[in-house]
């Protein structure tokens, strides 16, 4: 039962020296320090809990993400947790909603990053206090207690809430059974921390060896900077990997329309199932130009981790012009927002393979997508997580990785946890990482 007032609400910029190493550069982003605006929300409950939240960023521009927390704080400050909780709803409409801050969206940008901080702690913290890991939390609720959590304006005329009902009423059936088989067995994920674009053909090899050993089976690549390098470098990993193990591309919004098509035609060689973010991800009619023009290919058209709300999905989906939903656990509003995609997903038959390639990422999406195969889509067909090996030893409870799947977290919460000591280190600019950097001629 949730409880108590919240009486605080702290954010904190944190920063992670990734392009260092090049940890996570592609053909867009050829220099990103991962980095999180880092929400802790406090309340006078005597358990003493608090929750923890964050959205990803990639260094500079966190410090304005941090101001629009604090802008936000004022809807939170002074609730009472089990007001929010039985009226979850609401309370993502007044966020969402506010009549000023909502210019600065509306439900995009900035303040929709800041919303999926604040809206994220908030799951956290309520997940904690039900003593449940947040995937089970959402497999335990009543249709109708998730579809309180779900606006529904502006996405009627894709997906009703009777129809988001019968979905979940039908997915009851069986779902004891899809628990027992994912703490068995784990959700299946794909790598992509072989093929970093700012990776030497030296280091994609050593790590494409070390995935294979370990039992990855799905790798992504990424491409768009140049051409030749790209068919290089696809081929590299296409022998390394084999014929009937699985790659995927990610572009990262590189190319216009045409040149996407052109690209990839060039690409398909290598027998990838999907291209990833081939354009600008506002540009829906785009997406569906380039899906229609590489069906024959069969190669799939994949996006979401830039796409900005449910709106977006909702015409994406209509449209034809994914074959794969990326969703992202800090990019939409939280779990409310994401509900309703993968609500829409399954009404039109795509598949969901979440976005988790940033600091903390895979850790809370993966309570997503579990809840999802559990409680939505009962299948497993062309799905998979994205899994990136990089900074999970700052977190309290880190994901766990076996046999080339998540296992089930089982600590209450949302896994949004950072450890103390990584939290100090890494604030930005006066932790001693950031001091030590700046100290360096």
């Amino acid at each position: 039962m949730a409880k108590g007032e919240i009486t605080n609400l702290s954010v904190f910029d944190v920063r992670f020296p990734t392009s260092l190493d090049h940890h996570g550069s592609d053909a867009m982003h050829t220099d990103p320090d991962y980095s999180a605006a880092y929400v802790i929300i406090e309340t006078d409950a005597s358990d003493g809990l608090k929750g923890h939240g964050f959205t990803f960023t990639l260094g500079k521009g966190t410090e304005i993400v941090v101001c629009a927390i604090k802008a936000l704080s004022v809807h939170v400050i002074g609730k009472q947790l089990k007001d929010i909780v039985s009226d979850f709803r609401g309370f993502y409409r007044q966020l969402t909603s506010d009549s000023q801050l909502r210019w600065i969206g509306p439900e995009k940008g900035v303040i929709h990053l800041a919303t999926a901080a604040v809206l994220n702690a908030v799951w956290d913290l309520s997940a904690k206090q039900e003593g449940k890991p947040l995937w089970k939390l959402l497999v335990d609720m009543e249709p109708k207690q998730l579809l309180s959590c779900i606006d529904f304006r502006y996405i009627t005329d894709a997906l009703t809430e009777d129809e988001a009902l019968e979905i979940l009423e039908k997915a009851k059936s069986g779902k004891a059974e899809r628990e027992k088989y994912m703490l068995k067995h784990g959700y299946p994920a794909y790598t992509t921390s072989c093929a970093w674009l700012g990776y030497s053909d030296e280091r994609l090899r050593q790590l494409c060896t070390e995935a294979l050993e370990a039992g990855w089976t799905r790798f992504k690549v990424k491409v768009g900077a140049d051409l030749e390098d790209d068919i290089r470098r696809c081929k590299l990993v296409r022998e390394m990997i084999g014929p009937n193990n699985i790659m995927m591309l990610d572009a990262n919004q590189r190319w216009d329309v045409k040149e996407a098509i052109d690209w990839v035609s060039k690409l398909a060689q290598f027998k990838p199932l999907w291209i990833e973010e081939p354009t600008s991800p506002d540009d829906i009619l785009g997406h569906a130009t380039i899906a229609k023009a590489l069906a024959s290919s069969g190669i799939g058209v994949a996006t979401g981790e830039q796409c900005q709300n449910k709106v977006m999905f909702k015409q994406f989906l209509q449209a034809s012009a994914l074959q794969f939903v990326q969703i992202d656990g800090c990019r939409l509003a939280s779990i409310n927002e994401n509900l309703s995609v993968l609500l829409m997903a399954q009404k039109f038959q795509v598949p969901v393979c979440p976005h988790a390639g940033g600091v903390g990422l895979c850790e809370v999406v993966q309570h997503l997508i579990i809840f999802d195969y559990i409680a939505i889509s009962g299948s497993l067909e062309n799905r998979m997580c994205e899994y990136v090996d990089h900074l999970h030893e700052h977190f309290k409870h880190p994901v766990v990785i076996k046999n080339a799947s998540y296992v089930l977290p089982k600590e209450p919460g949302f896994s949004s946890e950072m450890k103390e000591d990584s939290l100090q280190q890494h604030k930005f600019p006066d932790g001693k990482v950031w001091q030590e950097l700046a100290s360096k001629p």
